[in-house]
């Protein structure tokens, strides 16, 4: 399932709260850096903030800047990004400032907050996600459908968190103003964990006035290595690979990309390869590489389906293959059915060897698509 590249953005106070409780909208960011957050929004194709953000601060989210819309324009991009809100009953205020400045406006919600959304005459188009609102088709929604390849989040607290824990965010911008709240009742940016990974990657400090911008990229669970959306990118490849198999009514259709540390490509295949009829998925990029290639100490080899344990039709299974090639993580889509070998783990034999096995979800629909003759 593929999405947007996701980034939050927020200005939070020292001690990480995003206002405070008075009548009015605490100031935390400088003008230098609402000038930047024009820029960025410039830049993007969507920008979402939740239900609370709207009642709360009834924003107008707009590209301020005349040159930047005009850019935006020449480049054959609406003048503004679509504007998207979140909310799971539908209930909100039809005369804000967001329905009625800027370009385009999209809501999620559920089928009962669909039915009162339309009563109330929001002017947007509205998104009916079923039962419960959840990020991964509201994601794949705006990129499927909606030709969103850049999403800015700006708020609030609860959908940050939320697009955090699941690991969906790729990028954070956050701004830190120099003065502290201490009113434990005020809103803050993040709430309780658990979070995935371990320390985020640093990846610009910039002053703006007063105030501070840091840029941080969550990393890979556990790995402290390619970025989480490192993973997805490479994964959504190997899946869209498998559905350039020949077709087979005896093998799986299985596609495999090598990945340096650094994020380069080293290698690709696909099953029935180059008019090979039993050549695997992985088989056929490791292959590719010279076996000393030093960089596949450290690489990363993402396939749709996890290496094969057992195969007829060659000495060595994949799974075997990577562990001769000394990779030590693999990244795959979905776990081997019964369907030719009763009991096959893959995943359990990498790891059992040492070998970091990554199950991500949200792809194994896609991994499924090119085989589903073979599944009943």
């Amino acid at each position: 399932m593929s999405q947007p590249h996701v980034l939050l953005s927020a200005a939070v106070s020292l001690d990480g709260y995003l206002d405070d409780t008075g009548p009015d909208r605490l100031l935390l960011s400088s003008p230098a850096d609402f000038d930047r957050v024009d820029e960025v929004r410039a830049s993007v194709d969507a920008i979402l903030v939740g239900a609370g953000t709207i009642r709360a601060d009834n924003p107008r989210l707009l590209v301020n800047s005349p040159e930047r819309r005009a850019a935006r324009a020449a480049a054959g991009k609406p003048e503004y990004p679509l504007k998207v809100t979140v909310s799971r009953s539908g209930e909100l205020d039809p005369d804000a400032a967001f329905w009625h400045t800027g370009g385009a406006k999209l809501l999620f919600t559920t089928g009962e907050g669909a039915a009162r959304a339309r009563g109330l005459g929001l002017a947007a188009d509205v998104v009916d996600l079923g039962a419960e609102v959840e990020w991964r088709p509201l994601l794949a929604h705006l990129h499927q459908v909606r030709g969103v390849d850049r999403l800015m989040v700006e708020g609030g607290g609860t959908v940050h968190t939320q697009l955090l824990r699941q690991g969906l965010a790729d990028e954070l911008q956050l701004v830190l103003a120099p003065l502290f709240v201490g009113d434990p009742h005020a809103p803050r940016l993040f709430g309780p964990g658990p979070y995935p990974g371990g320390r985020l990657r640093l990846v610009e400090t910039r002053p703006l006035g007063d105030v501070v911008l840091t840029r941080y990229e969550p990393v890979a669970p556990g790995t402290g290595t390619l970025p989480a959306a490192a993973d997805r990118h490479w994964l959504g490849l190997a899946c869209a690979l498998a559905a350039d198999c020949p077709p087979s009514r005896t093998a799986f259709s299985v596609g495999a990309v090598v990945v340096a540390a650094d994020g380069t490509e080293l290698a690709r295949g696909h099953s029935r390869e180059a008019g090979d009829p039993v050549v695997h998925a992985e088989e056929a990029a490791l292959a590719k590489l010279a076996p000393t290639d030093p960089r596949l100490a450290t690489a990363t080899v993402y396939t749709s389906l996890e290496p094969c344990t057992h195969r007829a039709s060659r000495p060595r299974p994949c799974a075997r293959l990577v562990l001769d090639a000394g990779v030590r993580r693999v990244v795959t889509a979905w776990r081997e059915p019964d369907t030719f070998v009763v009991g096959a783990d893959g995943s359990g034999l990498l790891a059992a060897e040492g070998v970091d096995v990554v199950v991500l979800p949200g792809y194994e629909e896609s991994a499924k698509a090119p085989n589903l003759h073979l599944l009943g």
